[in-house]
């Protein structure tokens, strides 16, 4: 079959969610990156375009034109899904766009900047039935995958506790200087929505819980933090959970912890054991039970899942990666939009997206309310 034609939207010159998705797409030869609109400024975008070595008359000035140009294409030819890799507040009307026009979508999250944004691409994306991705990443990982399988398949029993922990401190120099939190656009409501820290990198951690434990969290508890009376969105907080009256967890997320880079850990216990894994060691899983060694479980042995060797592409002991974990996601998507998907989870749907809305707005509600419970459901 031939190559899916993929269109992009953002992820210019110097972004490094673009590198990553033009990595991911070209990772297992499903994908031609064919065009799309890569920058604001149109001469930007076809100096990048050129440098990809793209059909300049394919670098759009805005998604009106590619829109318009593309239907005039022969089908075979035509962009048959587009990622759209902007700043949070054009992935609504980017989205929406486009599903009303037929395509499938692959989008950065947060999938919106309001939950009844995410609502309505819900209800077009249903009444379109496209295939829509959002790119929750790391739930690429083989180990991750790995981690949901012996979960679903009980090695670690029934689950009893949960710890989701995203600690950064990359937005300190920012948010410490007064005209630089300012100048932001993820502290400026306006172009990221109600939440920075939550909504940029809690909600990872919000999908990551659910992911893996393949259990839906009824209801939360969250403590914010501001720090400044200027700025109007989260950079710090910590989310009790319940997925059940017998079954908890917490999830902590934070911008402003110093020296950190990207600490991404998650930690489920069972009555029979413990897993855990840590993003910036993504190869090794970490298996615990009471009265045994501490077992490693790594990518690329036969005594992993078919789903994790399935997004195993280097033999054992070589290193696997954020592009990998990507790249495997766009395998699940070009898998679903050949309709030959195999895995449950291969990819996070637009559900994920529309979980992940609902949780970002339920935490800033529960937060103001005086740090109260907040049921999950509407």
């Amino acid at each position: 079959m031939s190559k899916i034609k993929l269109g992009i939207l953002g992820g210019g010159e110097d972004s490094l969610i673009g590198i990553l998705h033009r990595v991911a797409a070209n990772m297992f030869d499903q994908y031609e990156i064919v065009g799309g609109v890569f920058d604001i400024e149109h001469s930007k975008s076809l100096k990048f375009g050129e440098k990809l070595q793209l059909d300049q008359s394919r670098i759009y000035k805005n998604l009106d034109e590619l829109m318009e140009k593309e239907a005039s294409l022969p089908k075979e030819e035509k962009m048959k899904v587009v990622s759209v890799l902007t700043p949070n507040f054009l992935h609504f009307p980017m989205a929406k766009q486009l599903l009303e026009n037929g395509y499938n979508v692959i989008c950065e999250k947060p999938l919106t900047t309001t939950y009844e944004e995410a609502k309505v691409l819900d209800e077009l994306q249903k009444k379109q039935n496209t295939v829509f991705a959002v790119t929750y990443t790391y739930t690429g990982y083989p180990m991750v995958r790995q981690m949901k399988t012996m979960i679903d398949n009980g090695e670690i029993g029934k689950v009893q506790k949960v710890d989701v922990q995203y600690y950064q401190g990359w937005i300190n120099p920012l948010i410490h200087d007064k005209e630089k939190r300012a100048a932001t656009w993820r502290l400026d409501p306006e172009k990221s929505g109600i939440s920075c820290c939550i909504g940029d990198i809690g909600t990872h951690a919000f999908n990551m819980a659910e992911y893996v434990t393949g259990m839906e969290i009824s209801e939360i508890l969250a403590d914010l933090n501001y720090l400044y009376e200027d700025n109007p969105m989260d950079i710090d907080g910590t989310v009790l959970l319940r997925f059940s009256d017998k079954i908890k967890g917490v999830l902590r997320a934070s911008q402003i912890a110093t020296g950190e880079e990207n600490n991404f850990t998650v930690k489920v216990y069972g009555d029979k054991g413990g897993l855990k894994w840590e993003q910036e060691n993504p190869n090794y899983l970490y298996l615990m039970k009471e009265d045994q060694a501490l077992q490693v479980l790594k990518p690329g042995h036969a005594y992993n899942s078919e789903f994790s060797l399935e997004g195993t592409k280097l033999p054992p002991g070589h290193p696997e990666g954020i592009f990998d974990s990507m790249g495997n996601i766009y395998y699940g998507i070009a898998q679903a939009i050949k309709e030959n998907s195999k895995f449950e989870g291969a990819y996070p749907r637009l559900k994920d997206g529309l979980r992940g809305m609902n949780f970002i707005e339920k935490t800033v509600a529960s937060h103001k309310a005086g740090n109260i419970w907040v049921k999950m459901q509407d």
